[in-house]
């Protein structure tokens, strides 16, 4: 049998912030077959990427942090257009040109929390992961560690509806146990939090 390879990428939509892509490949058994991609990542970087095999630049980071003070977990509540609801969430935030993912975290911890990230967990973190292979190649930094400071919204974007929340390991098993809504990152480590 044959490996899988990629043959031709072309772009279905262009938007600011995501884009769709008819990628041509042929299967392992030498068949032709199209797959559809949605990318943050514009033409040019993403065919480089495929093709030329340039370097992979992550999109994101999201933060598994616990504060310094109260070893409390940290999580928001927020609202996303695409579940026309609220959802709690890991604080998470996609990386702008040219910045690295570790100045990305302390940035969107800050905007989306009003915590400072005081320590980070090089053993538990990660650069590269990612969120949903099967529909994109959409890639985040995982960075485990302690934050300090108090929670604030002083610091979100105009059009951002969060909430900060410092979550105990009785809140915690509340929400597992509720039926709010929750993005499945946030509640496995919901569950690796009250098993410490």
């Amino acid at each position: 049998m044959k490996t899988v390879k990629l043959q031709k990428l072309t772009q279905l939509v262009k938007t600011s912030f995501l884009n769709l892509y008819d990628c041509q490949y042929e299967n392992k058994l030498g068949e032709e077959k199209h797959w559809i991609i949605a990318s943050r990542k514009d033409y040019d970087t993403l065919s480089g990427q495929y093709f030329k095999q340039e370097e992979e630049h992550v999109d994101a980071v999201i933060l598994v942090v616990h504060h310094e003070e109260t070893k409390e977990l940290v999580l928001i509540r927020q609202f996303r257009v695409p579940l026309n609801d609220y959802i709690y969430e890991l604080p998470a935030g996609l990386i702008d040109a040219n910045e690295k993912p570790m100045e990305a975290a302390v940035r969107e911890l800050k905007e989306e929390t009003g915590l400072t990230l005081a320590q980070v967990d090089k053993e538990k973190s990660r650069a590269c992961t990612y969120l949903s292979p099967g529909m994109s190649e959409e890639s985040v930094a995982l960075v485990y560690g302690t934050c300090s400071g108090q929670i604030s919204k002083d610091y979100l974007e105009a059009d951002e509806d969060i909430t900060p929340i410092l979550v105990s390991k009785e809140k915690a098993k509340e929400l597992l146990q509720g039926n709010e809504k929750m993005d499945i990152k946030a509640y496995m480590i919901l569950q690796e939090f009250i098993k410490d």
